[in-house]
């Protein structure tokens, strides 16, 4: 995350100043789209290390619900980048601006390769993680733009036609927000305290009552997530007073362990039936 960060800063500030020069709004989207990016790498880098300070008072969960934040933040904030360049391109098909395709296609080539770069980097950061995700989708963006202004120059060049640069701006605009919408989907279903994808509460329900005697009765299952690596549940489990309490526990947290992954589990043994039926 560090070392991308580097890249993109420094990149950045040369975009910014081959996208003043040639006028390409091409660059100048990708460009506002890097100021995004190191401000998301910053906050992801930011939100990685807070999130390993241990459990407190204040925060009995500890900090790493942070990534799930700053991972939602990002993926806003690619949505207001998305919303300008595409305000911006509508603009200038309107009137079109001349584009100098000699100096934009040197940097749209040195940031291609400074994009890649970046992008390798982050692939090897693990995208289970959705705050490594989003970070690497922020610069994934940035790679498209940057091959888009790469086409868009070589076509001013040849032909000068100036409209490709913003209708590529445009395609470049949708990718983004086709990536955008999952990560904010993600990140705010996490924070809405949401069961993980691909879980059926009723079918976990019904499995984990088959390795408890017959007599007992799982119900009020609730699992989130805490991060998107960190499954939470909390359940009751109703028995007779004969039976137990330990070995249903026990046996309930193993297959809730080895079967579905969680490793963090909550369960409320009632031996004279539940007493939270309004539940």
């Amino acid at each position: 995350m560090a070392a991308a960060f580097a890249i993109i800063l420094v990149f950045m500030v040369v975009e910014v100043v081959g996208g003043a020069l040639s006028g390409s709004l091409a660059l100048l989207a990708d460009a506002g789209h890097m100021i995004s990016d190191v401000a998301a790498l910053g906050m992801s880098w930011l939100a990685i290390h807070v999130g390993k300070r241990p459990a407190d008072a204040a925060r009995s969960f500890g900090y790493r619900r942070l990534e799930v934040l700053a991972a939602f933040v990002n993926g806003c904030a690619l949505f207001v980048v998305a919303g300008w360049v595409t305000f911006e391109a509508i603009r200038r098909l309107g009137t079109p601006v001349p584009v100098l395709g000699g100096p934009m296609l040197g940097v749209a080539v040195a940031g291609t390769l400074a994009n890649l770069a970046a992008f390798f980097v982050l692939s090897g950061g693990g995208r289970a993680n959705l705050n490594v995700q989003s970070a690497w989708i922020h610069v994934l963006g940035d790679l498209f733009g940057q091959v888009a202004a790469v086409v868009a120059a070589g076509i001013i060049l040849l032909t000068g036609w100036f409209p490709i640069d913003p209708i590529l701006s445009v395609v470049v605009a949708l990718i983004i927000l086709k990536s955008a919408y999952g990560i904010v989907r993600a990140s705010s279903h996490i924070l809405l305290e949401g069961t993980p994808p691909g879980l059926d509460l009723e079918a976990m329900r019904a499995d984990l009552k088959t390795v408890v005697p017959p007599t007992a009765d799982v119900h009020h299952v609730h699992v989130w997530s805490l991060t998107t690596e960190e499954p939470l549940i909390t359940l009751h489990v109703s028995c007779a007073g004969d039976e137990n309490p330990q070995s249903l526990m026990t046996a309930l947290r193993e297959r809730l362990r080895d079967r579905y992954g969680i490793n963090h589990s909550t369960i409320q043994v009632e031996p004279f039936g539940c007493e939270d039926k309004a539940h």
